[in-house]
């Protein structure tokens, strides 16, 4: 029952996430010329050309590279690829004659396409589904010449960007394209692994008794004890590790502070807190 409910939650999590793509092409990048790179940016081209469906288009180019997937990558390139590949492309050509264009302006185009397309793809990744195309490509690319998937990815992104530009006869077209790529990079990316949600404290002090107490009493939070040891000094010292809500950050410092001024700390961002007091692990 657990697999069943797993299984519903992720193919629903990335049927989501092909429409919110779709949208965003049909909304801002497609009306525009805006050939944010992937297989969606050469069917746009392809488009604007000979008036082919871009869902049509990208079907047609995610089926080779789907088969050549499997023969040089194996099997893990299976359902949920073929799923998000076949998914994406069918909801791009529903959605269209029913998705408004909100703007005909360039920046808004690529800003808000690359935000609404990246939410999409995030969606997609986040819940385990694969649309193929150019990060299909990329991983054969890696694969066969041993370049890097994420060098592979700029690489065939920078083509299929170029293509455009050259296509359409415009050098702006395709500098908005590389700021929505960027933007939907970077939305991906934060919808993988959650916004800055929390702050982890590395702490080197010669007081760690005296901070663990005060943490646990004043901010109800969970503290870590590290034996460490100095590398320039030699000196034995102990390290803690507290993880804490943005809202929590200055009470900590405060905390420490007080109970240690010399403390030697760290202060990372923490994208996603599993476990007790935050998120449950699911």
């Amino acid at each position: 029952m657990r697999a069943l409910k797993r299984w519903v939650r992720n193919y629903s999590g990335v049927l989501l996430g092909v429409v919110l793509e779709a949208i965003a092409l049909n909304m801002f990048l497609i009306p525009n010329k805006i050939a944010a790179g992937g297989v969606s940016g050469l069917a746009t081209v392809l488009y604007y050309l000979f008036n082919w469906p871009v869902g049509v288009i990208m079907l047609l180019f995610n089926i080779p590279l789907f088969i050549i997937g499997i023969k040089i990558l194996g099997a893990r390139y299976g359902i949920h690829t073929l799923f998000g590949a076949a998914a994406l492309s069918i909801a791009i050509d529903v959605t269209a004659p029913y998705t408004p264009v909100l703007t005909n302006d360039f920046l808004l185009s690529s800003l808000y396409g690359g935000v609404l397309g990246g939410i999409g793809a995030g969606l997609v990744f986040r819940f385990k589904g694969n649309t193929a195309g150019t990060a299909l490509a990329a991983a054969i690319i890696n694969k066969v010449y041993g370049i890097s998937v994420g060098q592979a990815l700029l690489l065939t992104d920078f083509f299929v960007i170029a293509f455009a530009g050259l296509a359409f006869q415009s050098a702006e077209l395709a500098l908005y394209a590389l700021i929505s790529l960027y933007v939907t990079s970077k939305i991906v990316d934060l919808v993988q692994e959650g916004p800055n949600v929390a702050k982890a404290f590395w702490i080197m002090t010669g007081q760690p008794d005296e901070i663990s107490k005060a943490i646990i009493k004043e901010l109800d939070r969970g503290v870590t004890l590290f034996q460490g040891k100095g590398g320039y000094t030699g000196q034995e010292r102990d390290m803690l590790l507290c993880v804490v809500e943005t809202g929590e950050f200055t009470r900590l410092k405060d905390v420490i502070h007080q109970n240690d001024p010399k403390a030697f700390v760290i202060v990372t961002d923490a994208h996603e807190v599993l476990g007790e007091g935050f998120t449950q692990l699911k």
